[in-house]
């Protein structure tokens, strides 16, 4: 009696399971051509029809092709794994028989004119976002902040390499007037004398580290660290706010009135906002501070010790002293 009771168990739930498989594949089935329609819609301003060929639009946009044919751009005419179709001009444009049909009528074909930035976007990314360059694009300040790529690049009409539509910094410095500020001061990175670039720290379609998209190394160590590896470690005694804030915590890296970029003009002054006496009451540690606090100076800085680093000479890091008076 047992055994007939699991059977009919048994069927009930193969005709149950039965009975889902079918709705799905009936629910698959109406959908799918749903999909393919939707896929096959083709953008705003971009009307359904044929490739043409990039030499069909050379006959009305002559010097536009001419640019072309000079720019990195011209690889699209060319079958790639990122390029897939050798388009052309119609990898951006989209296929151009019904612009063509209607005499140049420009509403028959993507024209980067009149849309908005996430659709202009997305037609760059369709061959650039696979590059580590532009990976991170959707998430970067840029893009959250709505610029385009178009704000920055011009495919046509270059002024400079990387088809800019202006040269670096001053195309920075179009959106980014505090940082030009910052650049002025007497003490900067020369960026302004083209030794340094923009993009040597950051990476301006969105990096890994989002404040300030600046760039890092493979092990994701700071991108100051590309120049000034002597400061890198690892050191057996650690000045905490490297490895906790960064360089940032007392350099301001785009200029400064400090000749070795403090954010205060004098040293001390920049070391006392840590170190004092009244930040912690104490200096050795105990249950509820197990962590030793930053110590203040034990002496006059006002005749003789004028300059914490005269002493602490090792303060980004030191193999041979816990105080940082050896490296």
């Amino acid at each position: 009696m047992h055994v007939l009771r699991s059977l009919k168990r048994l069927q009930i739930g193969l005709a149950m399971m039965a009975l889902v498989l079918l709705f799905s594949v009936g629910a698959a089935a109406d959908q799918k051509p749903q999909d393919q329609a939707k896929a096959a819609q083709p953008a705003a301003g971009e009307a359904a029809g044929q490739y043409v060929g990039s030499q069909t639009c050379q006959g009305c946009h002559d010097p536009v092709y001419k640019s072309f044919q000079d720019s990195p751009h011209w690889i699209t005419t060319q079958e790639t794994k990122v390029t897939k179709g050798a388009h052309g001009c119609e990898s951006c444009h989209g296929p151009g028989s019904a612009h063509v049909e209607g005499g140049g009528d420009k509403t028959k074909i993507f024209t980067f004119k009149g849309v908005g930035t996430k659709e202009i976007n997305q037609r760059c990314l369709t061959c650039h976002q696979n590059s580590q360059e532009h990976g991170n694009w959707s998430r970067g300040m840029h893009s959250t902040n709505g610029v385009s790529c178009i704000d920055c690049h011009s495919p046509h009409h270059a002024a400079t390499s990387h088809l800019l539509v202006e040269k670096t910094p001053q195309l920075c410095y179009r959106c980014h007037t505090q940082v030009k500020a910052e650049f002025a001061r007497p003490f900067h990175h020369r960026v302004n004398e083209g030794l340094v670039q923009c993009t040597d720290c950051h990476n301006v379609h969105g990096a890994y580290q989002l404040a300030h998209s600046l760039r890092t190394t493979p092990e994701q160590s700071l991108v100051c660290y590309k120049c000034h590896t002597d400061k890198q470690g690892p050191f057996v005694f650690e000045h905490e706010p490297v490895k906790t804030t960064g360089c940032t915590a007392c350099h301001t890296p785009h200029g400064s009135v400090n000749v070795r970029l403090l954010k205060v003009s004098q040293v001390n002054l920049l070391c006392l906002q840590c170190h004092t006496t009244s930040f912690t009451p104490t200096a050795k540690g105990n249950l509820a501070n197990p962590v030793p606090a930053p110590l203040g100076p034990a002496h006059n800085q006002a005749q003789k010790y004028q300059a914490c680093t005269l002493c602490h000479v090792a303060i980004h890091g030191s193999n041979g002293s816990n105080v940082f008076f050896k490296p």
